[in-house]
């Protein structure tokens, strides 16, 4: 038995769940990698924030150097990953994690590009935070340890973390471009993006409710090349 994805991908773009599957279609990454993707950028992004809190208003003109390199960092994360998914032959299974980093890509080289709008890549990665508990949840479940005291307090500790640095931020950026609608800009691309990830964000916010709190109506996918089991 072996992993038919990258286990990193189910806990950065904020998917409850990637466990290992049977199938001819199988992965050359263990989980270890996990912790070597979604940790740097968290602690990259902290300081960026720290250094310019302005980024949290001027989300626009506000730039800064470790937030510009931060920026840079994760368009080539998606990069790297895309071609990834391309050369190990796991579009099919692998089409929504495709479908999100070709959005992810589209905003971060706004800011790579033009400078403008960095404040707003840095905050849409505050979501790491969310990861961390995420990944502790994930590998607890590909483990079967869901009757641990740690599951149990983790998967509320999920909700809190999911709300304050995935939805809270995500709603406070649509709530900024929204200013951009109707208007010929780049706010107005990056608008589009932003409310294409918002309906992913629900939807994968959803099955994590729906899997830890009630699994009764978790649906049961027999699918091989599903990358997301709930």
């Amino acid at each position: 038995m072996r992993w038919p994805w990258d286990l990193s991908r189910g806990a950065r773009t904020g998917l409850p769940l990637a466990i290992p599957i049977t199938g001819e279609e199988t992965p050359r990454i263990s989980p270890d990698s996990v912790w070597k993707t979604t940790q740097p950028r968290t602690a990259v992004g902290n300081p960026s924030l720290w250094q310019t809190p302005e980024m949290l208003v001027e989300i626009e003109t506000a730039w800064s150097a470790s937030g510009y390199l931060l920026v840079c960092f994760s368009a080539g994360y998606f990069i790297h990953d895309t071609v990834d998914i391309v050369v190990s032959k796991q579009t099919r299974a692998s089409w929504e994690y495709l479908v999100h980093h070709v959005m992810a890509m589209g905003a971060f080289f706004s800011g790579i590009f033009w400078k403008r709008f960095v404040g707003g890549g840095v905050l849409t990665l505050l979501v790491e935070v969310s990861n961390i508990f995420l990944t502790l949840r994930m590998m607890m479940k590909i483990n079967n340890a869901q009757d641990l005291l740690l599951y149990k307090v983790n998967k509320y500790i999920n909700l809190v973390m999911y709300f304050l640095f995935r939805l809270a931020p995500q709603a406070y950026l649509t709530k900024f471009f929204l200013q951009y609608a109707g208007q010929r800009t780049l706010g107005t691309f990056l608008l589009a993006i932003l409310l294409m990830l918002d309906l992913m964000i629900l939807i994968y916010f959803s099955r994590l409710l729906r899997s830890d709190f009630c699994p009764e109506r978790a649906p049961r996918r027999q699918q091989k090349d599903k990358f997301l089991t709930e």
